[in-house]
Formats: structure tokens, sequence, C-alpha cells
């Protein structure tokens, strides 16, 4: 082989080379999580914890799985069960469903971090997990204020239940539900699209949520936080309002009953609603605290938040249903025994919470 051609093969071999690790580059990206591109962001599951990472998630996978086999089949059931086509069933089929979408849009990045090590998220995708994120907690906020309402007519105004919550009126509540987010959050991530940031920064979760997405932007970020907090103020903060509001009414209707079996029989019917309540809004409320007015909370309390905030609602709610709510669980283990073949009637169940 003369020089010549042997120069012509070198630099061939050096151009074909150069092809194979730009081709390569954004495979190889996925699983190295010591460097990281200008142009995305570092997700983060347990900060300091990256070792136990695949111990950690077998109770994580654990959780995930309750949760949408949980709200799989409390959905499943409802719109399967004709007995159980009624308003406060309907609205319970609705929170599964949005508890099931927010934790499968949460499940690829979380399995992503803790087993492949995948921490990298472009700027892009990290704006539309965002954004699915905070319309589905939006979605669920809103859910619980029509459960709430539901409880209150069905209360202090049972007569006329069945006129007021008909099914042409559920049918404006689901659209006033799944319009609302769209409403607020397209503007808000319309705006966040336009600024620029900072890349190459480590995340605190294993998703990317708006209060800390924020912190890095070039222009000034308390802008952006600010109206992100007033957005959720405003938005969290009146279905609060609404919610509680609610139940004084219904406890005023309660302490006006005399016969104290009745009593106890119409508050037994809003236990499963106030613990959905809990359960979602003091994780969501304890982690927008310690991003927006604790700016020297420990990473570690943030990602714990985070994981709480993602995990609890999605995997409570269906067990507190279903052991709370009779009809529930006798519709759930007839379709268990029924191996697939569902039968239009359910005998024995009945339109009331136990």
């Amino acid at each position: 082989m003369t020089n010549k051609m042997y120069a012509i093969y070198i630099k061939n071999l050096n151009y074909f080379s150069f092809l194979i690790v730009q081709c390569l580059q954004p495979t190889m990206a996925i699983f190295n999580n010591t460097t990281s591109s200008s142009s995305n962001f570092l997700l983060t599951a347990f900060p300091g914890l990256e070792c136990a990472h695949v111990w950690i998630s077998i109770p994580v996978c654990c959780l995930y799985t309750v949760a949408l086999l949980g709200n799989s089949m409390i959905f499943l059931v409802i719109i399967t069960k004709r007995r159980l086509h009624k308003p406060m069933y309907y609205f319970l089929s609705m929170l599964a469903a949005v508890d099931l979408c927010l934790t499968i849009t949460t499940l690829p990045t979380v399995l992503g971090v803790l087993w492949f090590h995948a921490r990298e998220i472009s700027f892009k995708a990290c704006f539309i997990q965002m954004f699915f994120v905070h319309a589905f907690s939006l979605l669920e906020s809103s859910v619980l204020v029509a459960m709430a309402f539901d409880r209150f007519v069905a209360i202090c105004n049972p007569l006329n239940y069945a006129t007021i919550l008909t099914d042409r009126m559920i049918l404006v509540i689901g659209l006033v539900i799944c319009i609302r987010p769209a409403v607020f959050l397209l503007p808000l991530l319309v705006a966040i699209n336009t600024v620029s940031f900072h890349g190459g920064h480590e995340l605190s979760h294993p998703f990317c949520y708006h209060p800390e997405v924020i912190k890095y932007t070039y222009s000034k970020p308390w802008i952006s936080s600010f109206w992100g907090l007033f957005l959720q103020l405003y938005l969290n903060g009146t279905d609060v309002l609404f919610i509680l509001f609610s139940y004084v009414l219904i406890l005023r209707t309660v302490l006006g009953i005399v016969a104290r079996k009745k009593q106890q029989k119409a508050l037994s019917t809003c236990v499963c609603h106030i613990c959905a309540v809990t359960v979602f809004y003091v994780p969501l409320i304890s982690l927008s605290l310690a991003h927006r007015l604790f700016h020297s909370t420990p990473r570690v309390l943030c990602s714990t938040l985070a994981n709480i905030y993602l995990l609890l609602p999605p995997v409570l709610n269906p067990i507190i249903y279903s052991l709370k709510t009779k009809t529930i669980r006798q519709a759930m283990f007839q379709l268990l025994q029924s191996k697939g073949s569902w039968g239009p009637n359910v005998r024995g169940l009945r339109g009331r919470w136990d």
C-alpha cells in the first residue's frame, strides 16, 4: 500500500468514526449521568443515594403498580357496571382517570433515572412533561371540587339530588374540568417557551416542576415564579375554599339531624372524599412552599416531597374507596370472579355510599 493510499484510508476511517460517534452520542447521553449538554436539565431521584437506586426502584415500582392497577380497576368497574352509572361514581371514575394519567406522565422519567441513570432531559421534553404534570394536578383539584359539590347536594338537598345532578349537568361539569387547565396553563407554557434557560443544572425531582425549572432562566426568575404562585393560589386556593365552604354547610346540616345514627351515616359518606382531599393538597402545598418560600430547603427533602406528591394520591385513592365503599368493593370482586365476562347487571349493589 502506497503512502497516498494509506493517507486516503486513514482519512476515510477518521470520517467514518466521526459519523459513528455523532450517531451514538444521543444514545450514550441517556446512560451517562456525569456529563450533560448545555441545552438539557439533569433529573434527580434521591440525591446522595445514587448507589441504592436499584433497591429504591423496588418499592417505587410496587407503588406505581398499585396506582396503575387500582385506578384502572375502579375506572373499569364504574364504566362496565350499569348500576354504578350515577353522579357520585362518575366523579370517582374521573378521579381514577386523572390519577392514572398523572402516574403515566411521570413513570418514564422516574424509572429512567432509577434503572438506567437516564438523567438528561431536553428543554422541550421538560416543558411538555411540566405542562401535563400541572394540568393533571389542576384536573384532580377540580374533580375534588365536583365531588364536594356532589356530597353537598346529596346531604343538604337530597330530595332534588336527581334533578340537580342530571347527566347533562355532569357533562357540563366534566367539560369545565377539562377546559379549565388549558385556559390557564397554555398561556403560561407559551410564555415559558420564549424564555432562555441555563442548561446543565440538576433538578431536585425525577420530573419537571415549574417552581424549580423557572429558577434557571436568564431573565428575572422571580417574575415567572410569583406568577406561577399566583395561579396556584388562585386556582387551588379557590378550590380549597369551595371545598371547605361545602363542608361547613354539610356539617351544619348534619348537626341539625336529630337521629344520631343518621348523623353518623351522613358523615361516613364524606370520609373517603376528606381523605382524598388531604392526601392531595397537603403534599402539593408542602412542595410548593418548599420551593418558593424556603430557599434553603435540602434537596433530599424536596425530592421526598416530590415523590410523595406524585405517588400518594394515585396509590391511596383506590385503596380508600375500595375499602370504604361497599358497592365498589363488591363490584370489583364480581369483576374478578367473572374472569373477563362482565354482565350488564350487578346483584346486591345499591347506588349509595356505605
